[in-house]
């Protein structure tokens, strides 16, 4: 779905003040533009398109904390209906321009749950695919 112009210029926003964050950077994707902390995503935002209503911000938690999780499920612009209880994806509906606060305390918790991957997984990433030994015997 297409966003409107009110929609765009709220993640313009939004992304205005994320990328005065440390270690952000955004990528643009689809239509969206995806905000990583290092190489952990943390946000998606829509761009020029939107996922149902079109005015949905994306939320990644891995997990989410139970405090936030009991507080996200008072919240009836954050949809917390996920695989996992408290883990994956998380839709924000951006109805109002007086939802922007709320909206940039989510992304902000969200932001703050990120992390880099481990250790263990970068290496494994890195890692040159083992050669055959081809000893004489």
């Amino acid at each position: 779905m297409r966003t409107s112009e009110e929609v765009q210029r709220w993640s313009a926003l939004l992304a205005e003040e994320m990328v005065s964050w440390p270690n952000v950077r955004s990528k643009p994707m689809f239509g969206f533009y995806a905000y990583y902390r290092g190489d952990a995503l943390f946000t998606i935002l829509p761009r020029t398109r939107g996922f149902d209503s079109g005015s949905l911000l994306i939320l990644k938690f891995s997990p989410m904390p139970e405090e936030l999780l009991q507080r996200a499920r008072g919240d009836a612009r954050l949809d917390t209906s996920t695989r996992v209880p408290g883990k994956g994806w998380f839709t924000f509906e951006l109805a109002r321009e007086e939802d922007l606060r709320p909206a940039l305390w989510w992304i902000q918790q969200a932001f703050a749950c990120a992390t880099k991957p481990t250790r263990e997984r970068v290496n494994r990433k890195r890692a040159a695919p083992r050669k055959k030994s081809h000893r004489a015997r």
